[in-house]
């Protein structure tokens, strides 16, 4: 039983519409489905990715414009950045002046962990880095054909993952003894010492950067933040056992939950980062055309009874 990589990452926007114009825009990836948080349906859950949403290629964020007021907090127990992939040299050339031309910040093409990428943010702060995925082993989506990025440039889905915690051994415990990763290295950056860990193939797709900063203060979850992140699992037998395993090992977890798209279970790791595991499928051709992903407000079967009522607390989305 392994992982087979990083499945998707699910943030906080406050500004829908800004963030549709700027994952879809900006990034050129797709809006692949607009529906509801399943445990709060005054909000608003976007999901963009490739072509058809595959598992790996997805970057999530609940809608909560109540926390404009109040911007994420960065410090020890967050995700702290999230690598999206692309595909070489001419790639990161392209995405550097692409993101200048549209006035976003950025750091330029530099070597991280060995390979090229660029930092930059979102426009509420989101932590993103582009980074070459050429030794890549696990596959990269494939970018929509009515996107605004060239094909060969396209974001291919996650890279990996950066977790900042006070202390590394608790975290990476449960990455490897748990989890089924395997610590592939450790250096130092930037004054903080970094550990890395691959699963199942490795490179670029399954990636976890545990970054140890022992004086770091508190994270609070706000505007520009990550809720949680998730890992992939082929089917439900097992995303079953994987449940077992984990509460085997004295780590409270949900029970499964049916998210229509996917199933789900979620535990907190010591360091404080909410993980999920979720299911490779069924996906988000379920319940839509592949032509018309993202177009309407999607609902779950179990939803879909209290559709005038959940519309009715939305603010709809207008993209100019």
């Amino acid at each position: 039983m392994e992982l087979g990589g990083l499945h998707h990452m699910t943030a906080v926007t406050t500004e829908a519409a800004e963030n549709v114009r700027f994952y879809t825009g900006t990034l050129g990836m797709r809006l692949v489905k607009k529906t509801v948080n399943q445990d709060d349906t005054s909000a608003y859950h976007l999901f963009y990715g490739d072509e058809l949403g595959r598992a790996g290629t997805e970057v999530t964020f609940f809608d909560w414009p109540q926390l404009r007021v109040a911007p994420n907090h960065p410090g020890a127990g967050e995700v702290s950045t999230t690598e999206l992939r692309v595909t070489g040299d001419d790639a990161l050339g392209y995405w550097a002046a692409r993101l200048s031309e549209a006035g976003v910040s950025h750091g330029g093409i530099e070597d991280r962990d060995g390979r090229s990428s660029i930092s930059f943010t979102d426009p509420e702060g989101q932590r993103l880095r582009l980074a070459d995925d050429s030794s890549a082993v696990v596959e990269g989506g494939r970018q929509w054909e009515k996107g605004d990025v060239p094909a060969e440039f396209g974001i291919r889905g996650l890279g990996a993952f950066d977790l900042t915690v006070r202390d590394a051994a608790p975290t990476a415990w449960v990455l490897t003894e748990v989890l089924g990763f395997r610590k592939s290295g450790e250096y130092e950056e930037d004054g903080a010492r970094v550990h890395t860990f691959e699963v199942g193939p490795g490179g670029p797709g399954a990636v976890v950067r545990l970054i140890e900063r022992p004086d770091a203060p508190q994270a609070h979850l706000g505007r520009g933040g990550v809720h949680h992140v998730a890992f992939r699992a082929p089917d439900d037998e097992q995303h079953e056992a994987w449940r077992k395993r984990i509460r085997a090992a004295g780590i409270g977890v949900t029970p499964q939950i049916d998210r229509y798209y996917f199933r789900s279970i979620y535990f907190r790791e010591p360091g404080g980062v909410l993980f999920e595991i979720a299911t490779d499928g069924p996906g988000f051709a379920t319940d839509e055309d592949a032509a018309h992903l993202g177009e309407r407000l999607s609902l779950p079967p179990f939803l879909e009874d209290r559709r005038e009522e959940i519309e009715a607390r939305l603010e709809p989305i207008t993209v100019s």
